[in-house]
């Protein structure tokens, strides 16, 4: 956190700050952001379900057990996995990853010591790790969701790897109630959006109203990449920042800086 957020301060006071995540996984950055002071707009980009075929799903998944690796792209992944398999008695592959702080704590929690990322908290930040630098041979299995960004497979092949992806839960449109429609039309001025997922801006660009979308193109974006930057320039965003990571704290601390610099 940068020197000039002061943990527990009430930085965002004023702000409404919208919060993109499933429900399901929005609940601590909902919590740190109303510590700070900000009026909190839930706009849930997806909803996270589980997979369709759940046998065949966790028979891949028992299968790829001996796989030379398992990487876990979400905290979502990990808990949908573990709700098909149950908890494991070991680690599920010889050396598990995980693509970001999030994820990893998500699986010490049931027991699984991973390997994340030291620099960036993303695929690219996993595919820079030495352990990952030289895969020739391996079998490695992606837990994901199916649809999702796609960088991870084809680095890993590349590198001489054989790739599996299993898809153990769903990203689909979010249905919105006139509740959280209207909440987002009253909310105060600035708005800070906090976005870490291409496909929560896809959902809700298709299902928000043109109204709310063209009050919501005025305001500052957070992203948590270069990539969602260009996607969201792409949506009609000019005021987009882009923050270390998509962890809660990096996400917030470049809300903080905006909203001080739209205060000066």
């Amino acid at each position: 956190m940068s020197s000039h957020t002061i943990p527990g301060a009430l930085e965002l006071a004023g702000a409404s700050v919208i919060i993109t995540r499933p429900a399901a996984t929005a609940a601590a950055l909902v919590r740190a952001v109303r510590r700070r002071g900000a009026s909190v707009v839930r706009l849930p980009g997806s909803r996270l379900c589980a997979i369709e075929d759940a046998d065949a799903t966790r028979a891949m998944l028992f299968a790829a057990q001996s796989a030379d690796a398992w990487i876990f792209t979400s905290p979502a992944a990990v808990d949908f996995c573990l709700a098909l398999t149950g908890p494991f008695t070991r680690a599920p592959a010889r050396q598990v990853f995980a693509v970001g702080a999030g994820t990893g704590r998500a699986l010490a929690r049931r027991g699984i010591a991973s390997i994340v990322p030291l620099g960036s908290q993303n695929s690219e930040g996993l595919l820079d790790e030495a352990a990952l630098s030289t895969p020739k041979g391996w079998t490695i299995a992606i837990i994901d969701a199916p649809g999702g960004r796609d960088l991870l497979a084809p680095g890993l092949r590349e590198r001489g790897a054989t790739v599996s992806r299993i898809g153990v839960y769903r990203r689909m449109p979010p249905q919105l109630t006139r509740r959280q429609l209207d909440a987002l039309d009253q909310a105060a001025r600035p708005w800070l959006t906090l976005l870490s997922s291409g496909a929560a801006l896809e959902h809700l660009m298709a299902v928000l109203p043109s109204g709310p979308i063209a009050r919501w193109q005025r305001e500052a974006l957070i992203v948590s990449s270069e990539r969602l930057r260009d996607l969201a320039s792409g949506h009609g965003f000019a005021d987009v920042h882009v923050a270390r990571s998509a962890l809660d704290a990096d996400l917030i601390e470049t809300a903080c800086r905006v909203l001080s610099r739209h205060r000066l």
